[in-house]
């Protein structure tokens, strides 16, 4: 496959099942058992319908980014791409895609969180110009136990 035959997408409702599928086959990906839900990541899709992207190649969804923001800052969730498909510009381009589209609703800032034990993502952000913060403590608070994190083999 050449390194520009696949196609950058927003993300639709009906590509949940092949994103999720996705994730599963990436090794150490999280998955919250109530956000990555279906109705949670349609929720998310509703609440931000231009944002997301896939890479389509060969006829299968190859990468994904959720992305949507608060009004103020963007945030990208659950960047991957498919193991056979990496190293072909698909991320960038999928980083792209959705820094241009929080830029289309007026958003000036996006950042992302990468588990510290995930060196390819950690070092694809470092690569692609993204700026890493020991200035800061990241919080979280979780207000429903039941979305519990599941990671994948």
């Amino acid at each position: 496959m050449a390194a520009q035959e696949y196609e950058i997408r927003v993300m639709t409702e009906a590509d949940y099942d092949e994103v999720y599928e996705l994730w599963m086959s990436i090794h150490g990906f999280g998955i919250r058992s109530i956000d990555d839900s279906r109705e949670g990541v349609l929720r998310f899709l509703k609440r931000n319908p231009t944002t997301s992207m896939v890479a389509v190649a060969e006829g299968r969804i190859v990468g994904a980014i959720l992305c949507g923001h608060d009004g103020r800052r963007g945030c990208f969730y659950h960047v991957c791409v498919h193991e056979d498909y990496r190293n072909r510009g698909i991320g960038r381009a999928m980083a792209g895609a959705c820094m241009r589209a929080l830029q289309e609703e007026h958003i000036n800032k996006v950042s992302l969180i990468a588990f510290k034990s995930n060196e390819l993502g950690n070092h694809f952000w470092k690569g692609a110009g993204w700026t890493f913060r020991d200035d800061l403590n990241y919080y979280d608070f979780t207000l429903n136990d039941a979305n519990i994190t599941h990671f994948t083999r």
